[in-house]
């Protein structure tokens, strides 16, 4: 059996941390709250930090449709 070993391991950071889309703040999964817009997020992979969430009224600056948490 093989052992992953670099960025193809479970336990590498990269799997679990994003970067808001505007002010490109390191976001870690289940640490701090991260918002996504439901209509951009798979084809654009944003994600926003609370800071930003606040500043755009919890709306995307793409579609204008609410932000939700993750």
């Amino acid at each position: 059996m093989a052992k992953l070993i670099g960025s193809n391991a479970g336990g590498n950071l990269g799997w679990v941390i994003k970067y808001c889309r505007i002010c490109n703040r390191k976001l870690v999964v289940g640490v701090n709250a991260i918002y996504v817009c439901p209509k951009c997020t798979p084809t654009l992979n944003t994600y926003y930090c609370l800071a930003e969430y606040k500043r755009l009224h919890g709306k995307c600056p793409y579609c204008r449709s609410d932000l939700t948490p993750i």
